[in-house]
């Protein structure tokens, strides 16, 4: 069963951001990302975050004030190309969606999901989160046009660093809010099973973005990856997670009665569907 969708009016991001950073990355800790693919790419991501110093100081505000130097806005939506070599580019009404290009679209979306109310849906492994909640606030406040030369040279060459398209069959999208450019969520098919997932940053749920999302997967399922059912699984007791599916179309289907999710927890399942008989491919 793909991630289930994790909404709640509760934010664990502080609505105003403090001038402090997060110490210097620790030696080592800068994972290969183009040699890691699918959960083991998130996993690293997330060990790296959390080797960041949890410590912080007045004296050193090179992260935050790059932040606080940018304008308000953002000055032009985020442009990620075209479907094509693998890669795939949606866009929703208010949602910008593409295959992550460099670590900072998968570091952003991990962070994103690693809050309590997400992962009382999504049951991640612990090493596929980020725990500390001060390098989550950092990531969760960057938009996707952020210029990086203010970050200390390990934390940009981290950020920037290349990240290949994963091969173990699942089609990962990063989300981004085109009004203001942040982090909103990511979202994924399974090339095998049609099975889709997603999630939302705290800042964005109960918006209806959760409709968009799925809707946005449907069609990455149909209209990019020629698949014809794509499928949803959901806690009967997420409410947020099965109204979005049916509010973007999805109805009841068979499927297992119980799942485990990666944290070891067995959760009861409900299983949702979209079907389409026409289909098409793009060119990634």
């Amino acid at each position: 069963m793909p991630k289930a969708l994790a909404d709640s009016s509760t934010c664990a991001i502080p609505t105003r951001v403090r001038c402090q950073v997060c110490g210097p990355v620790r030696a080592g800790v800068e994972a290969r990302l183009s040699d890691l693919c699918g959960d083991e790419l998130y996993s690293a991501v997330a060990r790296s975050l959390n080797s960041i110093s949890a410590t912080f100081n007045q004296g050193r505000g090179t992260m935050w004030q790059a932040l606080f130097r940018r304008p308000a806005v953002p000055l032009h939506p985020p442009v990620r190309g075209r479907c094509g070599g693998g890669r795939h580019v949606l866009r929703s009404e208010r949602l910008l969606l593409y295959t992550p290009l460099i670590a900072l679209d998968v570091i952003a979306p991990t962070a994103a999901r690693s809050d309590a109310e997400a992962q009382r849906w999504l049951g991640s492994r612990t090493e596929e989160i980020v725990q500390n909640e001060d390098a989550r606030e950092v990531f969760l406040s960057m938009r996707a046009d952020d210029d990086l030369s203010g970050f200390e040279t390990r934390d940009r060459l981290m950020m920037m660093r290349k990240v290949e398209i994963p091969t173990d069959g699942v089609v990962r999208l990063t989300a981004v809010h085109v009004a203001d450019g942040r982090y909103a969520g990511a979202t994924s098919v399974s090339l095998e099973s049609g099975e889709i997932g997603g999630w939302l940053a705290p800042d964005y749920r109960r918006q209806g973005l959760g409709v968009e999302l799925f809707r946005a997967a449907v069609q990455l399922g149909h209209r990019h990856l020629g698949l014809k059912v794509v499928r949803a699984g959901a806690e009967p007791t997420n409410n947020a997670s099965r109204g979005a599916l049916a509010s973007a179309g999805f109805t009841p289907a068979p499927g297992p009665a119980r799942f485990t999710l990666g944290d070891g927890r067995e959760i009861d399942a409900t299983w949702h569907q979209h079907r389409q008989e026409a289909t098409a491919r793009c060119r990634g």
